[in-house]
């Protein structure tokens, strides 16, 4: 197998430890087509880009991409939005969207919900869920319908992690998926898809990513965890967009 790009990266404009360059650097070192800067969406209150940063992160980009695309790398620009309403509502709007290349979408702890309602169900439903069996099924339910919502109202291109911060039908999500041409992300940094979901995707025909959710520029383009769980699960290599043979 041999990796094309990396689609989730992130850098000091919000969680990660280098600069959109170090990044781009380490993914020619390391031979990659394509790699994309995707940091956490600006409702995240701890490590959520700042809004005004992102024209700054598109003009760095286009001049990095003077520099690198006649070398064979061409670099995207991305956000890693959060749901903050259980509506579908996410915290990334049209003058944002207009601006990127890719846009990505997961749940995160540390969102900053639309309304106290869905605080009530992001924070505290979903803390239950964890301990108490019987509140599972409606919060995977009502977390399921709220990413697809979502893939309705946004030009989404891949969910990330589904299922490692909160739990969500993979089966129901994948089919939306699909029918939305939304890839399901293999995280190599989380444990999500598992061995157990991506067979539970496979089911339908959606298409996956293969990401290393990179927060240090050393780790751009490490893929090797996501690659041996999609070799157990027994995904094809042409239903991995970023992996060729």
């Amino acid at each position: 197998m041999k990796i094309i790009g990396d689609y989730h990266t992130h850098t000091v404009y919000s969680h990660g430890k280098g600069t959109i360059r170090d990044n781009v650097e380490e993914a020619f070192k390391k031979g990659l087509k394509e790699i994309a800067i995707c940091d956490h969406g600006p409702d995240h209150f701890t490590y959520g880009i700042k809004r005004e940063d992102i024209k700054k992160m598109r003009k760095e980009i286009d001049e990095l991409n003077k520099e690198f695309k006649p070398k064979g790398l061409k670099i995207l620009l991305g956000v890693e939005a959060n749901i903050i309403r259980y509506d579908g509502t996410i915290d990334v709007d049209d003058e944002i969207i207009e601006l990127l290349d890719i846009l990505l979408l997961g749940y995160h702890f540390g969102a900053l919900p639309g309304s106290f309602k869905d605080g009530y169900k992001l924070y505290l439903l979903n803390f239950l869920s964890k301990i108490i069996p019987k509140v599972r099924k409606n919060v995977m339910d009502m977390n399921t319908s709220a990413l697809i919502k979502a893939m309705d109202r946004y030009p989404i291109n891949i969910i990330t992690h589904p299922g490692s911060k909160v739990y969500v039908d993979i089966r129901r999500l994948a089919k939306k998926a699909n029918e939305k041409d939304i890839a399901l992300e293999i995280n190599s940094s989380h444990s999500h898809l598992t061995v157990e979901e991506i067979e539970l995707a496979l089911e339908e025909d959606v298409y996956f990513y293969i990401n290393s959710d990179a927060h240090s520029p050393e780790n751009v383009g490490n893929l090797e965890n996501g690659i041996e769980r999609a070799l157990k699960g027994k995904v094809p290599v042409d239903r991995i967009k970023n992996i060729v043979e």
